[in-house]
């Protein structure tokens, strides 16, 4: 895959799908339609005080380009003629073709992420085969009917993502059933040998098993090249963490944006001089505390400068032309500065549909990142405690609530629990809801995931948030293979979306 084709759309400057200056979210939603946007940006912003206008999540369409790999054989006496497989005529090949249509078709319409899927390219020659390149797709989905190893390698370079699909009972049985393992992932010898590609790149007969590792790939895709403000700068938990920006550039390609404290705080004064917004915010922050399961116990200024901080944050968004933003020394610099704390505004964001995280870990970011994009759902970044008797308490004052990317879980506004001053979410998060969590290293070389179930939101002298998980796993595997620090959670299982994605990278997975 090239870096061009990485890079999340309507970022860069000069990008060629964003001509005429910085994305609305009208542009947005008429440029993708309205079955392609995230789940969460179905319901009304709590926080929205300004023009709808303002930039909108990104998600870019994943495109797919399907190819029939075939020949036709010819009969000839007193030898042996033709290879396995059920498509021996033009006629079969025709019928195979309108077969893999409507198929994905049914697979399109079930998925729940931007998905392109371009008409099915029969391809029998190496020339056919370069050819289904040329619309620079991000997968090459190859149906191996029949066919050379020859023109099936050319079919599926290593700068580009590429799956396999092989017929056993789905339909006319495919050739490649019986030679795919061997002759093209192991070259006739027993090393693997093409590159770019495992047995996980090859699938049989079920749709819903491409489905899934599309999935990973479309989080993939928006996570490489993604544009992040960081206010006060890029950071990372730790000794260990110190070169956690440069690894996020480095293996993510992330386009990482400082913003300096002194210019949030002359944007802060300035978003204090008007009035009119000031009266927005108020109102706004007003609603937020009448909606249903939301209760109130620090200073309700506390909340109305959240809000108002929420609309500073916005304006960086707009002007970086992303949807993500972290915010560094967010213990201690932006209190005095913003009279309140970043948890508020960083939870209403994420309930917005964008990625908002505290204390500017790089080592963590990225996997919010990606969680964020497979899963389509705000992502919960965590302090762990210690495992033990199956269980362990994740906690911290910026959760999102609305988890599942459609309902507000109750929430608590409380102070910050360490400086016990500004506004911070007590999220109840759903008890029987099955989590998953990722455990990133500091290096990107080895990560962690398992998953969990909510059961219990307890009240500790520990950040607001919190919410003890059931390990379904392990646990001693689990503090022996713990790395980092921070760890991502979200709502559903997306356990093997994060370990395919992963492995195009390059990094060990472990499955605890």
């Amino acid at each position: 895959m090239n870096s061009t084709q990485s890079r999340g759309c309507c970022v860069a400057p000069a990008c060629a799908g964003c001509p005429g200056g910085p994305l609305s979210r009208r542009r947005f939603m008429a440029g993708v339609g309205g079955g392609l946007a995230l789940p969460v940006l179905q319901a009304a912003a709590p926080s929205q005080a300004r023009d709808p206008a303002r930039q909108a999540p990104i998600r870019n369409v994943l495109k797919v380009q399907p190819a029939l790999l075939y020949d036709i054989p010819k009969r000839r006496e007193a030898t042996s003629w033709r290879p396995w497989g059920g498509l021996q005529t033009e006629q079969d090949i025709a019928a195979e073709k309108e077969r893999i249509g409507r198929e994905l078709a049914q697979m399109k319409a079930t998925a729940d992420f931007p998905l392109e899927v371009g008409e099915v390219i029969p391809v029998r020659t190496a020339d056919e085969a370069a050819a289904v390149s040329k619309g620079k797709p991000d997968v090459a989905l190859i149906y191996a009917a029949t066919g050379g190893t020859k023109v099936l390698e050319t079919l599926t370079p290593a700068d580009r993502w590429n799956l396999i699909f092989v017929r056993h009972r789905s339909g006319p049985v495919y050739l490649w059933y019986e030679t795919a393992h061997p002759r093209f992932l192991r070259k006739a010898v027993d090393e693997y040998g093409h590159p770019g590609m495992t047995v996980e790149d090859v699938v049989v007969d079920n749709h819903a098993e491409v489905l899934w590792r599309l999935r990973a790939l479309a989080g993939l895709k928006n996570t490489l090249g993604k544009r992040i403000v960081a206010v006060g700068g890029p950071s990372g938990w730790g000794a260990g963490g110190k070169r956690a920006p440069d690894r996020a550039r480095e293996v993510w390609k992330l386009d990482i944006q400082t913003v300096p404290y002194p210019d949030l705080g002359a944007r802060i004064k300035r978003a204090r001089a008007d009035s009119a917004l000031v009266k927005r915010c108020q109102d706004a922050a007003g609603k937020y505390l009448k909606q249903k399961g939301v209760t109130i116990e620090t200073r309700r200024e506390f909340l109305d400068n959240a809000f108002l901080l929420t609309e500073v944050f916005r304006d960086l968004l707009d002007e970086a032309r992303t949807d993500a933003i972290t915010i560094n020394q967010c213990m201690g610099t932006i209190m005095p500065i913003s009279e309140t704390t970043a948890c508020m505004p960083l939870s209403l964001l994420n309930d917005e549909g964008y990625m908002a995280f505290c204390e500017s870990d790089f080592v963590v970011i990225p996997s919010g990142i990606l969680l964020h994009y497979v899963s389509g759902k705000p992502v919960f970044l965590n302090d762990p405690t210690y495992p033990h008797d199956g269980v362990v308490t994740i906690a911290h004052c910026t959760a999102p609530r609305k988890m599942d990317g459609a309902r507000y879980e109750p929430a608590r506004i409380m102070t910050h629990f360490e400086s016990d001053y500004g506004a911070a979410p007590k999220v109840e998060m759903r008890k029987g809801q099955r989590v998953t969590n990722l455990v990133p290293d500091f290096d990107v070389r080895k990560w962690v995931g398992f998953l969990g179930e909510v059961v219990d939101n307890p009240f500790l002298a520990i950040c607001r948030s919190q919410t003890d998980i059931a390990i379904q796993g392990d646990t001693q595997k689990l503090l022996e293979e713990m790395k980092g620090f921070h760890w991502m959670t979200c709502y559903g299982d997306y356990l093997r979306e994060s370990a395919y994605a992963l492995k195009k990278l390059g990094v060990e997975w472990v499955k605890v």
